[in-house]
This record gives structure tokens, C-alpha cells and sequence, in this order.
């Protein structure tokens, strides 16, 4: 066990060194820690940051790519001039590029079928949806129009049904009834006056002796 002299300290944690400490690899969580402290440290500073990948400059790229590719090959050598000549290689360069050549048109032509049958595809689904709102629309308009006509029959209804409502008789109704039943009796007692008694003695009745 060594002894706590000076000797003992190590030299990166001695104040008296110069030397820079030592530091440990950072892990992913403590390297975005140092990030963000450092972004931090300076609020004022305008940060640039790089535009976005998207589809279109994806798409741009690739194209540069091709583009790259010459559109025309001069001075394309046939095999039987390469063949068994020093000149080979320079016939299999050149016959690589007009491949290539030929391989991005044949690319270039069928993206632009899809692109075409992709448009003409979206068109007619476009229409068709189209068409197909155009219909459940005029259905809707004509069952609005349907309730609306028996909105005002349902109130002809209901205005018939009040009148037409069996209300419990008073005194004085259906005698127009009887009367036209041609019933003498039945119009002297439905009639609008009361029946007349006779003025008479009525009914005497004698003890026997």
C-alpha cells in the first residue's frame, strides 16, 4: 500500500500538473447530454440546421445519378476489333457505358409509364368518387324532400284527426240522428224540449170495503 506523498497522487489528478485529464468514452445518453449543454451554453447562436431528405430530393438525386451516365457513347468498338488485341479492355469499358447507357433510357421510359398510368389511375378514381358524391347527394336531397312534403301532410293529418276526433256527447247532441231515424218517440224524447206530461189526475188507486 502505497503511502499519500506526492509521488503516490496520479498525475492527471495532481493540481500541480499540466497534463489534460483524462476522459472516459462517452455513452450514447451521456454524449447527447454534452450535446444539449453545449447548444445551451449559447443561447443567442443561430444554429443552422441541414435541409431535410425528402422524396422530391431524393428523387432529384438519383436523377443527377443517372444523368451522370453518358447519353452518348462515340467510337463504340465491336468485339472482333477488341478481341484478341491489346485494345480489349478499352472495348469492354466502352461496351460497359453504352450498357449502361441503354439500361437508364430503358429505366427512364418505364418510370414514365408508371407515372402516366399512376395519373391516369388517380383521374378516374377522382371521377368515380366524384360521381359517387354527385349520387348520395341527390339522394339526400330528395329524402329531404320527401320528409319535407310529409312534414306538411302530417300537419293536414293532424288537423283532419282533430276535427274528425270523437269528443264525448253533451246534452242536445245526436238528436239530428234520431230525427232523421224518422222515430216519433225518439224525437219527443231527444228533442230539444223536455217531453210533456199530461196534466191529468194521475193514477188513483181505491182501498176495497
Amino acid at each position: 500500500m502505497s503511502a499519500n506523498t506526492p509521488e503516490s497522487i496520479p498525475t492527471s489528478s495532481d493540481p500541480r500538473s499540466k497534463r489534460p485529464t483524462k476522459k472516459r468514452a462517452l455513452s450514447p445518453t451521456s454524449l447527447q447530454a454534452a450535446t444539449l449543454s453545449t447548444l445551451f451554453s449559447k443561447p443567442d447562436q443561430e444554429i443552422r440546421l441541414p435541409p431535410p431528405l425528402s422524396s422530391s430530393s431524393s428523387t432529384s438525386g438519383s436523377l443527377v445519378a443517372k444523368r451522370a451516365v453518358p447519353e452518348i457513347v462515340t467510337n463504340v468498338q465491336g468485339s472482333s476489333a477488341g478481341a484478341g488485341s491489346g485494345e480489349f479492355h478499352v472495348y469492354k469499358a466502352s461496351r460497359r457505358r453504352e450498357y449502361e447507357r441503354l439500361r437508364v433510357m430503358d429505366e427512364e421510359v418505364q418510370e414514365e409509364k408508371d407515372r402516366e398510368e399512376f395519373e391516369r389511375g388517380r383521374k378516374e378514381r377522382e371521377m368515380r368518387d366524384e360521381e359517387k358524391t354527385r349520387r348520395n347527394r341527390e339522394r339526400r336531397e330528395r329524402k329531404k324532400g320527401k320528409r319535407g312534403g310529409n312534414g306538411k301532410g302530417g300537419e293536414k293529418g293532424a288537423e283532419a284527426g282533430k276535427v274528425g276526433k270523437v269528443l264525448p256527447r253533451t246534452v242536445g247532441e245526436g238528436r239530428d240522428e234520431d230525427m232523421a231515424d224518422g222515430d216519433g218517440e225518439g224525437q219527443e224524447r231527444d228533442g230539444g224540449q223536455p217531453a210533456v206530461v199530461a196534466s191529468g189526475p194521475g193514477l188513483v188507486i181505491h182501498d176495497d170495503d
